[in-house]
């Protein structure tokens, strides 16, 4: 049994020394190396959003009463002139009563006044009675008449008031929250609102981008209205990340500057057929801009030094030369886009720059080949970690 461990134990170590002569095989001055060549690109340019829509009416009683009865709930869809709440009508319904009888008593003295008028003529015309007499049945006719058109003016308010205890919906829509309960006393000076209706089936969106962006795309536009109505299709990235499935257009731009933020706000216009977007919500604006002829390199490839951005450019005899770069504030994350420092056909260093120095000389080799190196040092290792179990294992 000894016997054995010891056999096993040398095999192992010849295994050890194996891997260890390929390890030094490797070549750790080996750099992946990428010629700089253009292309076309787009990068995006996110801003901070609010969603609203098109119409947010607050609804509220125009009679004070207590909620008897509420025909709807939260997010429920409504169409314009739908009932929503019921106010108490008991009082309102005796008003009415009580205009509708000062109606009908109107309108009776007025009869009766128009009688005593038209058979005062007739006296006044056989001069069985004088001027006076005639004069004061017209003014009574005419307060009769006066008083009927006040009493229907009435009962057409403590009808309209009665017709208001039935609130409705102004407008097509989403109802929102229902800060009042069945029996809640409500009135046209309650805080809240009995609910706010939005009409959600287009959603508009708003942003703030800088002076300097927004002058820029209107100098390069020929005007703002030109500007408008070039710009791209906007996306909108919602709060969990996702990005929404329709896209949205630009639709105006306020006229004044924030004095105290410096930026212009904005508005994008978003069709909403599956109500997924609510009123009140936020998400970010992403704004694309292609740029043609660019030079992307890989963030891997620069080195940051506070707000100065370098890269290992390969010369002739292959040591790299320390270069300074300028960088589009845009990126995606992953790759840079450069301004200035970098041209078609340099060589640079994509991988490992922070073991680099200025003047080094390296061993050039393919990104493709670097990535094979790394899958072998990977597999080597997993290997060696199975040969230290062994080991371990054979020395129990």
């Amino acid at each position: 049994m000894k016997k054995n461990k010891f056999l096993l134990l040398a095999a192992v170590a010849v295994v050890f020394a194996s891997c260890g002569g390929q390890q030094g095989q490797m070549g750790d001055n080996e750099y992946a190396v990428r010629t700089i060549e253009t292309q076309s690109t787009e990068l995006q340019t996110s801003y901070p959003a609010v969603i609203r829509g098109v119409q947010d009416v607050e609804i509220r009683p125009m009679v004070s009463g207590f909620i008897t009865k509420m025909h709807v709930k939260e997010g429920q869809t409504v169409k314009k002139g739908q009932v929503l709440f019921e106010i108490n009508r008991v009082t309102y319904e005796a008003a009415a009563r009580q205009a509708k009888a000062a109606v009908n008593s109107a309108a009776a003295q007025l009869n009766t006044s128009k009688l005593t008028y038209e058979n005062n003529q007739k006296l006044f015309a056989n001069n069985v009675i004088g001027t006076y007499e005639l004069q004061s049945s017209k003014n009574a006719y005419e307060n009769a008449q006066a008083a009927l058109a006040q009493a229907k003016a009435n009962y057409a308010s403590a009808k309209q008031n009665l017709d208001y205890c039935y609130v409705t919906s102004p407008a097509n829509g989403v109802v929102g929250d229902l800060p009042y309960r069945v029996g809640a006393l409500v009135s046209a000076s309650s805080a809240e609102p009995l609910t706010t209706v939005s009409d959600i089936n287009t959603m508009q969106v708003y942003f703030a981008m800088t002076e300097k962006d927004v002058l820029d795309m209107t100098k390069t536009k020929g005007g703002l209205h030109a500007a408008i109505s070039e710009y791209p299709a906007v996306k909108l990235q919602l709060a969990d990340g996702t990005t929404y499935g329709h896209d949205g257009k630009v639709a105006a731009v306020s006229g004044v500057i924030d004095q105290a933020t410096g930026s212009v706000s904005m508005r994008a216009d978003f069709p909403n057929p599956d109500h997924l977007l609510k009123s009140g919500g936020s998400g970010s604006i992403v704004v694309p801009h292609v740029s043609t002829g660019a030079i992307v390199v890989p963030q891997d490839a620069v080195v940051q030094v506070q707000d100065r951005y370098f890269v290992y450019i390969l010369g002739g005899d292959n040591k790299v030369k320390y270069s300074p770069v300028t960088v589009n504030p845009n990126n995606d994350g992953k790759n840079y886009i450069i301004e200035s420092g970098l041209k078609a056909g340099d060589k640079i260093v994509v991988s490992g720059v922070t073991t680099l120095k200025d003047g080094m000389q390296i061993t050039p080799i393919t990104e493709a080949q670097y990535q094979e190196k790394l899958k072998k040092t990977s597999q080597m290792g997993a290997h060696q970690n199975d040969l230290n179990k062994l080991k371990e294992d054979l020395t129990k």
